[in-house]
Order: C-alpha cells, then structure tokens, then sequence
C-alpha cells in the first residue's frame, strides 16, 4: 500500500503538479508586477501599523468594559504563522535535505519567492468573498469557489479535501514527529504519548479549546523566536562555513552530477513538496484565516500573507537548513525527519539540543493539530451543519489520526499528506486562476489609491460593478 502510494504521489508530483505551481507563481508574479518583491515596504507597514491599531483597540475595550471581537490583520497573519510554523520547518526540511539532497533548500527559496504571489491571490480572493459570521467573518477556497466560480460540486470537493488533509492525515504527521522527537529525546514509548496526544487533543475539540488555544498563542510564538535564536547562534559559532554551506546548496541545485545521475528531478520534487507543505502557497488553507480579518481594503490582507510565506521558508525553515548542513549529518543512512534535527542541534550545543527540539516540536505540532481542526471543522460547516457529523469528524481528528499517526511509519504518514496536499493545490490553482483577474485589479485600484495619497485604501463593492452582487461584505 506505501509501495503504490509513493508511485502515485512521485507521478503526480513529479510531472503534473510542480508545473502547476511554478507556472502559476511565475504567471501571478508576471500579472501582479512582482507584487511580493516591490511592495515588501508596504507589508511590513501593514503589518506593524495593524500590530498597534490592536493594542489601541484592546485598550480601548477593555476601559469600557468589554474585548475587542474583530480580527485584525496582524492577528490574522500570526494565527497563519503560527500554523504554517511546526512540523514542515523542523522536520519536513530535514526530509527534504535527506531524501533530496542540499540543492532541495534551493529549491524551497524558489518556490517561496514565487509561491508568496500565489498566496498573494488567493488570501485576496479569500477578502473578496468573504461572509459576516456571528462577530466576525468567514470565508476560503470553499467560498470564493461557490460565490466567484458558482460551481458547487468543486466547492464541496475542496472542503472534502481540505478537511483530509489538515484535520484528518495532517494531524497523523504531527502526532507522527512528536512521537520520534519524544523518543530520541527522552526514550518514551510512541504509544503511550500517542494517547497522551489523544485525550489532550479530545478535551480541546470537545470544549476546551479557546482556554488552551489562548495558552497556545502565548508560547508558541516564544518557542519560535527561541528556536530562531538558538539557530542564529549556531550559524554564528560557524560563521566562517557559511559560504562553503551556500556553495553546497547551489551546486547541488544545480550540480553536473546531480543532473548526469538523474538526482535533479529528486531534488527539484522533494525541495517543492516540502516547500508547499511549510509555507502553504496555493494549497488553500491559509485563505480560511485570511478571510476572518477585518480591513478596509482585500489587498492588505494579501500583501500580508505573502509576508507569511517569506517568514515561514525564508527565516525559519533556512534556520534548520543551516543547523542541519553545517553538522554535515545529512548524509548519515537512515537517520531523516526530526532526528535528523536533532542529531544536527546536538552535535552543535550538545545533550540540550534534543530536548529542546522535543519541546519545540511538541509546542508547534499540538497547536498545529488545534488549528487543523479548525480548517476541518470550517470546512464541514460549510457543507452541513448536522451535528452528528461534527462529532465523528471530532473522534477521528482528534483521536483516531492521532494514534494513527503515532503508530504508523514516518513513510506511510508523509505518503497520505502528499497525496492529499496534491489534490487540495490543484482544485485551489484552478480557483485562483480562472478568479485571479479580479486580484489584479484590486491590487490596480489599491495602487492607484496609494498614488493619489491615500494612505488608507478602502473598497466597495460598486467598485466591481460585474460581480457585485456575488459580493456580500464591502458596502457601499
């Protein structure tokens, strides 16, 4: 069954769905003009200035007595961060690197660089169309698919899809690393922190998860930044090897041998599918966060989540890379995932690396478990609001894949993602593609409004006069 999944999975990826995805990073890069390169200026301004109108408005709140219930759109980029950072940068790199050599941290770059245009689009498309929901809002791939596309069928398929994918198969991969990590760190038994894993994530889908998920978004953030610091510092103890690591990474890139052995593609193919499964360009989860902010304007919250991308594969997953070229471990047989991260981190600050790591991992990938449910349970909501199927989707996310992934091999858990990461992309660049002509001229608009002096750009619906009736939100 592995067997035949990993043929399907290298056929698909391998000549059908890298293609797509370049060709849609360079055509979105193209069309936008290089959105993600000539306005970083204007993301980070985005980005601090809705990082402070938060606290206002908090302080605001809270001296009248009550809690702010928008989203903004710094709280909407941290809450994609802080899903899109976990597993994909620790262990998914590390996959990467051991099946694919060095040149596949090239390749990641690559697919960022133009994969942040991508999200670019599709968090866009995710403003454009999104609904008013209770106190806040609601939307995604699901949304702009039946509203933009008016096609149903697709809409369902994607929430089907989405909800495998992350609420269902990527929370085996989750439970999967923190399972190695907690064995290489401190020898406990797979199974019994499966469990564990099970009842924790049970008591959170089933009532505790605003009180947990609160925790969460305190420590994970701290963990990042520690993880980032601790992996400056060993870049630093090794500054001198740095350009030898460089020239590793494009030579083997792009390298006579790899090319003569028929490697390349390897490298190419592992580089982008752990690239895709990190930073999420295009897949169409991200778009379900973006959708929640509330902002003046649908460009601003793209123009941020394109930031996302950046800092996920660019900062963070560049820091593994590193850590992991520098302890030459790579080539070591069978040792790849988040072993691999770990044997790097201690050769380099020695018996701390691991525990850290195994703390780190568990911080990530159990937060990352609580927001995916959430793309899983958004996404069965849009279908149907039966409760019964609500509570089944709540057993296998939280339980059943979770000892699933605890149990099962490091082989068959990133086969299952991969599958269903394929086919979640392509419904989502079908969407975005056949959608993206109205990104480009929001983007013209906001441009155009930055030009004249306005600061602050704000639509309206009239403003797309074809489709105004498709709109629900941006009143006149």
């Amino acid at each position: 069954m592995n067997e035949l999944i990993t043929q399907v999975n290298d056929a698909v990826w391998g000549y059908v769905l890298i293609f797509a995805l370049v060709c849609c990073g360079i055509w979105f890069t193209w069309r936008t003009r290089f959105v993600q390169f000539r306005m970083i200026g204007e993301m980070l301004r985005l980005l601090t200035e809705s990082a402070v109108d938060t606290v206002e408005e908090q302080v605001k709140e809270q001296r009248k007595g009550g809690r702010s219930k928008h989203i903004s759109s710094f709280q909407a980029f941290a809450v994609s961060v802080a899903t899109r950072v976990g597993t994909g940068n620790l262990a998914g790199v590390a996959t990467a690197i051991a099946i694919g050599g060095p040149g596949a941290v090239f390749w990641m770059w690559v697919i960022a660089l133009i994969g942040s245009a991508t999200a670019f689009v599709e968090s866009t498309l995710a403003q454009l169309y999104k609904l008013k929901h209770k106190d806040s809002f609601i939307g995604g791939p699901a949304y702009y698919i039946q509203h933009g596309l008016h096609q149903r069928w697709m809409a369902v398929l994607f929430a089907i899809l989405i909800t495998c994918q992350f609420g269902l198969s990527n929370n085996s991969i989750q439970a999967n690393t923190i399972c190695e990590a907690m064995s290489e760190a401190f020898g406990w038994s797979p199974v019994w922190v499966g469990v564990a894993l099970a009842a924790m994530a049970l008591f959170i889908v089933f009532g505790g998860i605003q009180r947990i998920a609160h925790v969460s978004s305190v420590l994970v953030p701290l963990m990042a930044v520690g993880y980032m610091v601790l992996a400056v510092v060993v870049i630093g103890m090794n500054i001198g090897q740095i350009p030898h690591v460089l020239k590793v990474i494009f030579y083997d890139a792009f390298g006579i041998e790899q090319v003569a052995g028929g490697g390349l593609g390897a490298t190419i193919m592992h580089g982008i599918r752990r690239g895709l499964f990190s930073n999420e360009a295009g897949e169409g989860s991200a778009p379900n966060v973006a959708a929640t902010a509330s902002t003046t304007h649908p460009v601003k919250q793209g123009l941020i989540q394109a930031l996302g991308v950046f800092t996920d594969t660019l900062l963070v997953c560049s820091c593994t890379a590193f850590i992991i070229l520098l302890s030459g471990l790579y080539q070591t047989p069978n040792l790849n995932g988040i072993a691999l991260t770990q044997a790097s981190l201690q050769s380099e600050v020695g018996s701390v690396g691991p525990v850290f790591v195994a703390i780190a991992i568990f911080l990530f990938a159990f937060s990352s478990i609580i927001g995916n449910y959430y793309y899983g349970e958004a996404n069965i909501r849009f279908i149907t609001s039966n409760t019964k199927v609500m509570t089944v989707y709540r057993l296998f996310s939280g339980g059943v894949m979770v000892i699933f992934g605890a149990m099962a091999s490091f082989e068959l858990v990133w086969n299952i993602v991969d599958f269903f990461m394929a086919l979640l992309t392509a419904c989502n660049l079908v969407a975005i593609t056949l959608l993206g002509r109205y990104v480009f001229r929001l983007l013209d608009d906001y441009r155009s409004q930055k030009r004249r002096g306005i600061k602050e750009p704000v639509f309206h619906r009239s403003q797309l006069p074809e489709i105004a009736d498709e709109i629900a939100c941006w009143e006149d």
